[in-house]
């Protein structure tokens, strides 16, 4: 790995280091994405979560995505930014939002989840693989 990857919140009181290269770097389109990011989709990295460390307190809520899924949300409690992703049920995945990288030019997108919700006016790369929902394992 070249570059350890580090973000955080828009405050700064929240902030993370992941020592690993991402497995996947995915936008998503699903309604829960899309509520909580307040636009189209979100855009998401996922890592080992053995490779990540966080600093300051994170405030969660967790919700069951569209798929089925238990998702874990942190958002930073003084500024509301949100900043990262776990699963109860898979407590090996790490997930942040790219846009609470440091360096943003860093998320290169690979393909398209929970395309079936998306919306006309969101206009992502149209050279991405979309999936309807997740795709096969």
């Amino acid at each position: 790995m070249s570059t350890r990857f580090t973000g955080g919140c828009a405050c700064g009181a929240l902030r993370y280091e992941i020592s690993a290269e991402p497995a996947v770097m995915v936008d998503c389109q699903c309604r829960q994405c899309q509520r909580e990011s307040g636009t189209g989709h979100a855009s998401h990295l996922t890592f080992p979560s053995a490779a990540a460390k966080v600093e300051g307190n994170a405030t969660h809520w967790e919700a069951t995505g569209d798929g089925g899924t238990v998702k874990r949300r942190a958002f930073c409690p003084t500024c509301g930014s949100p900043v990262y992703m776990t699963f109860p049920a898979m407590p090996d995945y790490f997930v942040v939002r790219a846009g609470s990288l440091d360096d943003p030019s860093r998320y290169k997108p690979q393909f398209v989840t929970w395309h079936a919700a998306g919306h006309a006016w969101d206009h992502l790369d149209p050279a991405l693989p979309k999936f309807e929902n997740m795709p096969p394992a």
